[in-house]
């Protein structure tokens, strides 16, 4: 497979594009640049995760849900701009949340990709330079940190994602859970983020969700988190 990926920061402008444009309906100048996400290629193959997320898991996640996700964000921006020509405000106000739901899970799904990485290709090797310091120093060392994002995944209700996301003001880090599909956007930067939704783990552990949060690790690349954390 291809290792080039849609870069993230391209999908939360279009993003952020998209929930602009339905704040600012109506107004004068109000303008809006249709563009069309894609599904990105990963940088492995399906099965090169195994044993800890299995290859069949990778492909119905990445083809089927990931897809969706980007299939419907589409189809909301193509409704959106249309509104938008017809100075529809009711509809694109409507709109907004299939945007966030579908833009964010286009966004999330393409950092998650990148956190992984088969182990020949260093996943699950622990954090090293500025961001293992900052982990040490906020969290006591790598085994609390993963402990403590653990309780944090396990404490969502429903679906969701647990992220180590970077204060753009503080430089600080800190754990944070968001429902649903919703991403990290204002003052934070996401530098790691696990899907709990049930599409990521049920059809391998099935109820057993510790063992997958336990699990991931094994194939956490730190190397892309540690580039996000520098940038």
């Amino acid at each position: 497979m291809a290792a080039s990926l849609v870069h993230p920061s391209a999908a939360r402008a279009a993003l952020r594009a998209g929930a602009s444009a339905t704040r600012t309906a109506g107004l004068a100048g109000t303008s809006f640049v249709r563009g069309k996400a894609t599904l990105p290629d990963l940088a492995y193959d399906y099965g090169a995760l195994e044993p800890a997320i299995s290859g069949k898991i990778m492909e119905l996640h990445h083809k089927n849900h990931h897809n969706t996700y980007v299939t419907n964000y589409n189809a909301a921006l193509e409704k959106l701009h249309e509104a938008q020509a017809k100075n529809d405000v009711a509809a694109q106000i409507a709109l907004k949340p299939a945007i966030n739901f579908n833009g964010g899970g286009h966004i999330n799904h393409t950092l998650f990709w990148e956190n992984l990485a088969p182990k020949s290709a260093g996943g699950g090797d622990p954090p090293s330079g500025a961001l293992a310091k900052a982990i040490d120093d906020a969290y006591g060392g790598y085994d609390k940190f993963k402990e403590k994002f653990n309780a944090a995944l396990a404490g969502i209700q429903g679906s969701g994602w647990a992220w180590l996301v970077k204060d753009k003001e503080t430089g600080q880090i800190s754990i944070r859970t968001y429902a649903n599909q919703d991403p990290v956007v204002g003052q934070y930067i996401p530098l790691l983020g696990i899907d709990a939704w049930e599409h990521a783990y049920y059809l391998q552990y099935q109820n057993r969700k510790a063992e997958y949060f336990k699990a991931v690790w094994e194939v956490v690349n730190w190397k892309a988190a540690e580039k996000r954390f520098a940038a």
